[in-house]
């Protein structure tokens, strides 16, 4: 993944492959200061402990005037050995700081209380997405064993709660079938409103799930307005009609800084009875109340099982511009697609 400092510094996180025989042994991070033109080679890292292996970080700045500006936060899971059955064998959610600019790392600290199992499914302890508060708290969720956990620091990373808090509940888990979709998942994203909104200091997390049945995936929104204290009953975002047997999945969430609205991506198979898939957005100006949906996407595409078609799909959105990404499967042609859209204009 990628992000910005409040400097203007980007970082590229990724997993690593340091030898043919060793792979995801820990995170990577490549600093450019020169707006992504070029990165700092090899980078530095977090997370090394073998033989345990490290997989989908995720990241974020504090853009806040807490102590811990420019403090850069990373999650992750961590797996005692990936892919593996044996009862003793755990998944964990990692934590890492940096304070320096990515030059130098924290100490990998656990975080999650209950761990999942390694088989990197439902089970799993996975989708950690870190996100700062308006007084520079780090607060972030991911998905087990068919809910939604939430946990947080208030002073800068130090301390974690001493028991998470189930957020919500994620029937069927995170892992579910498309049809024609390699894999699929509805893993979690969090976010924070640190804007001067009426919302400032509002906590989302957005997923997606098959509560309606296995042909029936929709994508969520649950929030908190007291800190990660009590949590809302699940806010249904895709805004065609409840059971109609049509798929939302595998969606992508983006809190605008500046404004406080809430933006999110997803695929959407609403208009066809086949495989033909399109691109929708959906805004929120009111806290996550209410969600406007529009297609993004100007033809479907009608991908095929046979060809991995990547695991996210991507928004950003500052001050009411939404930079919205995509993967598209045209049978087993594979094109990433890009559009901006200026809800001010």
């Amino acid at each position: 993944m990628l992000i910005f400092d409040p400097n203007g510094s980007a970082y590229f996180f990724h997993l690593s492959r340091p030898s043919q025989k060793e792979w995801i042994d820990r995170i990577v991070c490549q600093r450019s200061t020169d707006g992504g033109m070029t990165y700092e080679n090899p980078g530095t890292y977090m997370g090394l402990n073998p033989p345990k292996k490290q997989d989908k970080p995720w990241a974020c700045a504090d853009f806040t005037s807490s102590r811990w500006k420019n403090n850069i936060y990373v999650t992750w899971t961590q797996f005692d050995a990936y892919d593996s059955k044996l009862p003793g064998d755990s998944s964990n959610i990692m934590f890492s700081l940096s304070s320096d600019a990515g030059a130098s790392w924290s100490d990998a600290m656990r975080i999650n209380k209950l761990a999942g199992d390694c088989i990197d499914s439902s089970n799993s302890t996975e989708g950690a997405v870190p996100c700062v508060g308006p007084n520079g708290e780090i607060y972030v969720a991911w998905s087990v064993y068919d809910k939604i956990i939430f946990d947080r620091s208030l002073d800068g990373g130090a301390t974690w709660l001493a028991d998470d808090i189930e957020a919500g509940i994620q029937p069927g888990g995170w892992t579910y079938d498309i049809p024609d979709i390699f894999r699929c998942n509805g893993l979690p994203i969090t976010g924070c409103d640190i804007s001067n909104s009426p919302y400032r200091g509002n906590i989302y997390v957005n997923y997606s799930d098959i509560r309606q049945g296995a042909n029936d995936a929709d994508v969520f929104l649950i929030r908190s307005t007291d800190g990660g204290n009590s949590w809302s009953e699940s806010i249904r975002v895709n805004d065609d009609p409840v059971g109609n047997g049509k798929q939302q999945f595998m969606s992508w969430m983006s809190v605008d800084r500046i404004t406080g609205n809430i933006y999110i991506i997803y695929y959407d198979r609403r208009n066809f009875d086949d495989s033909r898939t399109e691109v929708f957005l959906a805004r929120s100006t009111d806290g996550g109340a209410w969600f406007s949906n529009i297609r993004i996407s100007e033809e479907p595409f009608k991908p095929v099982k046979g060809v991995f078609f990547g695991d996210y799909i991507g928004v950003d959105a500052h001050n009411d511009f939404a930079a919205c990404i995509w993967q598209r499967l045209d049978g087993s042609k594979l094109s990433i697609l890009y559009t901006g859209i200026d809800f001010i204009r």
